[in-house]
């Protein structure tokens, strides 16, 4: 049962059906991924597209993406299709800006994080932030599965953007709210209260502050939540706008059916509800900031070490990384994806927990190659020798069990499945240590059929 006090709400609000949108809500949660075309240029059998993403899909039923190599390779990542729209708030409000510089706040668990790394591509830089600990390592895994090096993933309160003067023209704030929207979920229905949203509400607003002046003259701030409650959507916006120099931004979604545009005291608000949208609910609004801001301060001195000329030598022989962008943190080489002076601005402002593309770790004359230079699209190829797995001894290597391989030389070999790369082993000889990240590895128990409940893929490229 949905709550009683929200349904009342919700009959109350001025929506455009509010018994379909009740309805709606009882009713199985569309199933949707978006598809990485760096790595995986093919499409699902019988599905269909997401409206307003290029590469989202939709699928007929949940298969089990656990178990499916081509997820933890980073080809594709399962997301609600209605955040995708971020796509398009995204290339009509920051579409035409050289060497963007991007900040998403509240990354985690990495969709909206995964989707702006493909949007920017190689034209600027991605910082990826989320406050706990233990979701900022789950970003991080999930950005390095993605592969595209250009993120940056940090650990900071909102409250650290004050450091930051200026320094983004791109802010988006996917705000923890109440999550009305995923109410499909009997567990979000149980977290739900009246209270919790106005709690929610008065976080967000905490939020919107602190961020701000981490955003340029001009810059485009992007505010989303997955819920129905003006308080926390256009009210909130509202309130900021009373608090701020800036304007709302109107997105054109004439090409698109079922998304709600809301009118609110000048801004402007586009709204997703299930019944009327084939996805979840969810709120976003864009704001283009008007006011001056202050010089940034100056970058702190950098705590990298400097690289040797053979480590750049062996960095440009495995990868296209930018060799001026190289640096040394212990034994472990990094590729920053921003220029020096912009990572030294960010060093000791935010508390970065991964500072780009781990490239390889140094022990003596040895040089180890990083799990993220496996998943990474800058990875040149044929550089190691490949062996392809089928789908039993794929899963066994995500569970590093033991399995047999005929890996052709000795030394560093990538494990391959369907032709995309899943990680490295090390082949001694007698035997081969398989480098899979223990923290990734799948935990779950699996039956005789469950490996028959992945994706099915269409055979012919896109």
């Amino acid at each position: 049962m949905l709550p009683e006090a929200f349904s009342k709400r919700i009959v109350s609000q001025s929506l455009p059906d509010p018994p379909g949108l009740l309805k709606a809500l009882e009713e199985p949660s569309p199933v949707s991924i978006r598809i990485n075309t760096s790595k995986w240029n093919r499409e699902p059998v019988s599905s269909v597209r997401v409206p307003w993403c290029v590469d989202g899909r939709y699928l007929e039923s949940r298969p089990s993406f656990t178990l499916d190599p081509l997820f933890h390779a980073g080809c594709y990542y399962p997301q609600e299709a209605s955040s995708m729209f971020l796509e398009q708030v995204y290339k009509q409000t920051c579409g035409g800006i050289r060497n963007i510089k991007v900040l998403d706040l509240c990354g985690a668990p990495g969709g909206k994080s995964t989707h702006l790394s493909s949007l920017i591509g190689e034209n600027g830089f991605l910082v990826a932030n989320e406050v706990i600990r233990q979701r900022s390592m789950i970003l991080a895994e999930n950005l390095i599965k993605w592969g595209e090096s250009n993120f940056i993933v940090t650990q900071s309160d909102p409250s650290a953007c004050d450091r930051l003067e200026g320094f983004f023209d791109l802010l988006v704030v996917d705000a923890p709210c109440s999550g009305e929207g995923m109410f499909r979920e009997i567990v979000v229905r149980s977290e739900w209260s009246p209270g919790n949203c106005v709690l929610s509400s008065d976080r967000q607003k905490r939020i919107l502050i602190d961020a701000w002046p981490a955003l340029k003259d001009e810059g485009i701030m992007i505010y989303s939540t997955c819920t129905f409650n003006p308080a926390e959507n256009e009210e909130n916006i509202s309130w900021f706008l009373s608090q701020i120099e800036a304007e709302s931004v109107r997105i054109d979604i004439s090409g698109f059916e079922g998304i709600t545009e809301i009118e609110h005291k000048g801004i402007f608000g586009y709204a997703f509800y299930p019944g009327k949208i084939r996805g979840e609910g969810f709120f976003i609004s864009a704001l283009r900031k008007k006011s001056g801001t202050k010089s940034q301060e100056k970058a702190v001195k950098s705590g990298a070490m400097k690289i040797s000329s053979e480590e750049k030598n062996m960095v440009n022989r495995w990868t296209t990384l930018h060799e001026d962008r190289i640096i040394k943190m212990g034994e472990e080489i990094f590729a920053v994806p921003a220029s020096m002076e912009d990572f030294n601005t960010l060093l000791g402002k935010l508390k970065i927990v991964r500072p780009g593309t781990s490239v390889f770790s140094r022990k003596g004359n040895n040089f180890l190659p990083s799990h993220d230079l496996a998943l990474s699209v800058r990875l040149k190829k044929n550089q190691f020798p490949s062996v392809g797995l089928d789908l039993p001894d794929a899963i066994s290597y995500l569970r590093r069990d033991i399995f047999k391989a005929p890996f052709p030389e000795r030394g560093w070999n990538l494990v391959t499945y369907k032709g995309v790369n899943l990680g490295f082993v090390n082949n001694i000889g007698s035997r081969f240590n398989n480098y899979y990240p223990v923290e990734w590895r799948i935990r779950m128990r699996i039956g005789d059929n469950d490996l028959k409940d992945i994706i099915v893929w269409d055979c012919i490229n896109k």
